[in-house]
């Protein structure tokens, strides 16, 4: 590829136009910075509704602030629509789909599929396309590559093609859309090149590998690395419940060391679209060249147990009360699946709340980034829609126990410590709070057997 490329004009004289497919977490945050670089970007959603709201200038995400989406909107270089024909005025297209999993664990790439097909109906020579959908190795090369050349165009000829993994993390005031280092792999090197092209123009770095595969894996393999990590915690926190040890204490203690160590927390279980999901991507994959990854099975079976084993903690603390789960009255404390984001996708307090109910618990819950949790056909919970319950001390005095799932930021512990008689903790994060709550931890008799605010190592106090 030289300067004189039609494309490479147009990307350096910013007369390109981009366009996104989803207009969700991945998608939102990508079509405004492309829009902030000074490209007129085009969102393609299948959504009226959001199509309307972003037209509007009204977020529907949470990392993109209504007035900045308002601002771009109004500039007019940002708008979105649900006609799919416009992808043809779009000389580069990036794909921001869902690929969930199916029942069974395997790949579904319908979202990926349907995009690529929209995008071939209207393809046209010198146009970009990225895919940042997270998916296993080869489906750029083996699922859309095909479908983009049934019309005789030939990539790295006649159109451009690679793979972005997106890494988005929700809520991080730190790590966001443009400044995380963005990973890159064409088809070709001429895809390649055009890829680095525009995307050197949005974001910061721009770490280019060696093709689409390598980058599909990259992704994969950051989020496989955390979920094992996650479930050696999540184990060590059992194993710390057998010894009569607290496993904040060990990890803490162990992550003073200045190397060879990273920190990894035990929780309630894994949320989120990436760690839950992406591991299985790569576990798929290496099924169908007959290998088995052994560690990822594992893994995702002690983290698959977390919810259950919680809720056995929560029975054994309501036993020690001598009260059964069947009639209690439970409050879930943080349903999103990590602190300080309104995202419910895979969230564990799902699977906790749906457990209470099985066992006969009266449950309800506190989250004030979730208002409701709705019935969308997948979510098998009683009493749907549920909403939000205002956290009140006659609220917390009439409760049997409390079960605090995620840690947000502007819920009131000390409150909840002061008023609950029971409180499970399965973040730690009630540790050295004050109050007449009996505060049971994931493991370790020093947090389960201290009223709240009692020193670790302290004897604990009577009833």
């Amino acid at each position: 590829m030289t300067a004189a490329n039609p494309l490479h004009t147009k990307i350096d004289e910013r007369a390109a136009v981009v366009g996104v497919i989803g207009l969700g977490y991945v998608g939102l945050p990508l079509a405004v910075e492309t829009a902030r670089s000074g490209y007129r970007t085009l969102g393609f959603d299948v959504a009226e509704a959001t199509v309307a709201g972003i037209n509007a200038g009204h977020s529907h995400i949470q990392d993109v602030p209504s007035d900045m989406l308002s601002a771009f909107v109004g500039e007019g270089l940002l708008s979105a629509t649900t006609d799919m024909a416009r992808l043809g005025e779009c000389d580069a297209i990036s794909i921001c789909v869902p690929t969930p999993l199916s029942k069974t664990k395997d790949p579904d790439l319908s979202y990926v599929a349907s995009a690529a097909r929209a995008v071939a109906a209207t393809l046209r020579p010198g146009q970009l396309v990225i895919l940042e959908s997270t998916t296993y190795p080869g489906t750029t090369r083996e699922v859309m590559l095909p479908i983009l050349e049934e019309g005789g165009l030939v990539a790295g000829e006649d159109f451009y093609l690679c793979f972005s993994p997106e890494r988005v993390d929700p809520g991080n005031p730190v790590w966001h859309t443009r400044n995380t280092p963005k990973v890159l792999g064409g088809i070709t090197q001429e895809c390649l090149d055009a890829g680095v092209a525009l995307y050197a123009r949005v974001f910061d770095t721009i770490v280019a590998v060696e093709s689409a595969e390598a980058a599909e894996l990259v992704k994969v393999y950051e989020n496989t690395f955390r979920m094992i990590n996650i479930a050696l915690a999540n184990e060590l926190a059992q194993a710390c419940e057998k010894l009569d040890v607290d496993v904040w204490g060990v990890i803490e203690a162990a992550a003073t060391k200045p190397f060879g160590f990273m920190k990894f927390t035990p929780g309630p279980g894994l949320g989120g679209h990436c760690i839950p999901l992406d591991p299985h991507y790569l576990s798929w994959k290496m099924r169908t060249l007959q290998y088995k990854t052994r560690m990822i099975e594992l893994a995702s079976e002690i983290n698959a147990e977390m919810p259950e084993y919680v809720v056995r903690k929560v029975a054994d603390a309501l036993n020690g009360d001598r009260k059964a789960v069947n009639g209690s009255r439970v409050l879930v404390l943080g349903i999103a699946y990590k602190k300080d984001i309104d995202d419910l996708r895979e969230s564990p307090a799902l699977d906790i709340i749906g457990l209470l109910q099985g066992r006969g618990a009266e449950v309800m819950y506190h989250d004030p980034f979730c208002p409701m949790i709705q019935d969308d056909g997948h979510t098998a919970l009683r009493g749907l829609p549920m909403h939000s319950v205002d956290l009140t001390p006659e609220l917390l005095d009439g409760l049997d126990a409390v079960v605090l799932v995620t840690d947000h930021s502007r819920v009131d512990y000390s409150l909840v410590a002061e008023h609950a008689p029971l409180v499970v903790d399965t973040r730690g994060v009630t540790r050295g709070v004050s109050g007449r709550a009996r505060m049971v931890g994931l493991s370790g008799r020093p947090a389960s057997e201290r009223r709240a605010g009692t020193p670790l190592g302290a004897p604990a106090l009577a009833r």
